[in-house]
This record gives C-alpha cells, structure tokens and sequence, in this order.
C-alpha cells in the first residue's frame, strides 16, 4: 500500500474563513427593517424583466423577506409544493440557473430545465411565442435567459405565467441587481433606510452601455439616491454611457462622475463593484486596463468588494481571505433573494406566513 498522509485541511472539522463574511449579518438587517408585507402584493403574478418596475420599499420588503429566509432557512410548510418551474437558459450560467433552481427546490417545487436550445423547438424556427404558448400549459414560472435582448419580451406576448429575466443580452439583469443590493444591505442595513449617516461612495468598474448587471445595479442604485454621495463609474475607455442613459440616471437623482483610472479614486471608495465581461451576442468582450484588484490595492478601511461572477484576472483571489471580499456573500445571499421574489410571485402575501420567521 502506498504510504501517505491526509493534507492538513482534511485532519479537521471544516474551518469558516473570512471569504464567508456576511453570512452572520441578515438578522441585524432584518432587526433592523420594518415589516411591511403588503407591499410584495406589487409582485403577486406578475412578470420581471426590468429593475425600472422596482420602488425603494418593495426592494426593500423583497431584502427583508430574503434576510427572514436566510435567519431561519428551514420552511414551516414548502409555500410552493406542486408548483413547477421552467428554467430556459439560452445563454452559458452557472451561479444564476443554479440559484434560481437551489431557490425553488427549498421552496418545495420541481424543475424543468432547458440548457441548451438547440435541443428545443426553437432549433427547428419554433417561435418564441409559440415555446412560451407551451410554457404556460407545463410550469407556473418561467426563468429565461437569452442573448437577445428581445425574447423575453417576445414570450410575454403569449405567456400566460410569470416570466423573469435572467439576463437578456446586454439589456438587463435584475435579480443579480436585487442580490447587490441585499449584500449592501447586510453590510450596512442603515443604507436600505438611506440614512443620513450612511451615505455611501460606490465605485462601479464596468461599462454600463455593455453589462446587464451594470444597468440595472445603477437603476436599483438610483431608488437610494439619498444614501448615495456619489457613483464613480471607472471604464479606462472613453464614454461608457449609451446615449441617453446618463442623463436618464441623473434625473432619477444619482450623482454620476466618470473617471479612467481606478486608483485615482480606489481609496475613497466605500463600495467596489467590479465587472470585466460584457456578454455581446453569443460571445463576450472583457474590459481591460487599469482595473485590476488584489490585497495590495489602496482599498478604504472597511470597504466592501463586490462582483457577480464569474471572475478574470480583474479580481485577484488575493483578496478571498480578507475583510473586503463580500462577494461570496454576495452570491450565497441571490439563493435567498430569488427565494424572495418567487415566492411573492407566486403566492399572495398572506401565504408568505408558511417561511418561517424569527420575529
């Protein structure tokens, strides 16, 4: 028998690194919240394509929900036992199908679950109206990601169940916007209130004319304008913006400022939310220049580094083992968010009783 040794992080029990920073917190933001269910009945059977369709209290409600669920995971009663959920996911996923699908099995559902297109109708010039006529006769949801930005708003034509964007080509990408501002929120519950005292400076290192969760961060971001002091948008390439969406963004409130190099303003920076990749059709680009992070970054004492996932060189795992890296959490917290949403979705406010909650 060949001689060897276990390796040394096998001869314990599993050891909780600082990489899981934030998991404890949901209790001081759910503590910290007031309830006010009735306003998920904005949800009740109704598609979401777009974090426009979101105000500063149901965001806030769906985050307080969520922080209920992540407390306490174990359900009462599983709210949607028989219910069926259909993921379509026409473009490559990995942590977004997997929450989604990890959201509705807690939840007490089943799945159906395309991955691949070219095994569906749609090979064959299948519309998407008619694939979403069929949609609606097999499952009570559907999750769709797709390059194009238009199918998913080719499906609501014919749907006659709740419909949620996953990503829609560089358009949008809601719930991974609802996920950033969850992870916010538990790091800082004061800012969900935009209490005065907690008005914060946020770097976003991306291209908002290219990334979905850009936008839509930015649309969610503009709800918390009065905790906001400023949005940084760092892009080394000229004007990031497609035309109009600046100027649409400020008249929301946000107080906008572009610069072209990171560390010019890293060390005033609150808030860091990083991104290279912008999905262009069936490929992407990445974003190059001086983006790059790691622990010898001039990062603000006690500021947070946030990003969807998956990572490039742009984020060095340098950082995993350290006090700014919030971005597991981030992605840990999309499972309870998307909880959230389904189940307000799905059922009406008086069923969302059956998730048991500490209060």
């Amino acid at each position: 028998m060949t001689n060897w040794k276990l390796p040394p992080l096998l001869r314990g029990p599993i050891r909780v690194r600082s990489r899981h920073a934030g998991i404890e917190r949901p209790q001081a933001l759910l503590d910290g919240l007031p309830d006010r269910p009735e306003a998920l009945l904005a949800l009740a059977n109704r598609h979401v394509v777009s974090a426009k369709q979101f105000d500063r209290d149901l965001v806030v409600q769906l985050c307080r929900l969520a922080a209920s669920i992540e407390v306490q995971p174990s359900l009462l009663r599983p709210p949607l036992t028989g219910k069926i959920l259909i993921t379509a996911f026409y473009e490559p996923s990995t942590r977004t199908r997997l929450s989604f699908e990890s959201a509705w099995h807690r939840l007490g559902g089943d799945i159906l679950s395309i991955t691949d297109p070219a095994t569906t109708g749609i090979a064959k010039g299948e519309s998407l109206e008619d694939v979403a006529e069929m949609f609606s006769n097999y499952g009570d949801v559907v999750v769709l990601r797709d390059s194009d930005e238009r199918s998913v708003y080719q499906m609501i034509e014919t749907l006659r169940v709740p419909i949620i964007n996953a990503g829609n080509g560089i358009d949008e990408h809601p719930t991974q916007a609802l996920a950033d501002l969850y992870a916010i929120f538990k790091w800082r519950p004061g800012f969900a209130l935009c209490d005065s005292g907690d008005r914060l400076r946020v770097g976003v290192i991306g291209n908002p004319g290219k990334m979905r969760t850009v936008r839509s961060l930015l649309l969610l971001l503009s709800l918390f304008k009065d905790g906001v002091e400023e949005v940084v948008i760092i892009n080394p390439a000229g004007e990031p913006f497609d035309p109009g969406d600046r100027e649409a963004l400020e008249r929301r409130g946000l107080r906008l400022r572009l610069e072209h190099r990171l560390g010019a303003v890293l060390p005033l920076l609150d808030v860091v939310y990083i991104n290279s990749i912008a999905w262009i059709g069936d490929s992407f680009e990445r974003l190059t220049g001086d983006i790059s992070l790691n622990d010898r970054s001039a990062l603000k004492s006690g500021a947070i580094v946030l990003h969807p996932l998956a990572r490039g060189p742009e984020l060095d795992v340098s950082l995993d083992d350290t006090s700014h890296n919030w971005y597991f959490s981030q992605a840990r917290g999309a499972t309870f968010v998307r909880m959230a949403l389904l189940t307000s979705m799905v059922e009406r406010v008086h069923r969302i009783a059956d998730v048991r909650s500490p209060d």
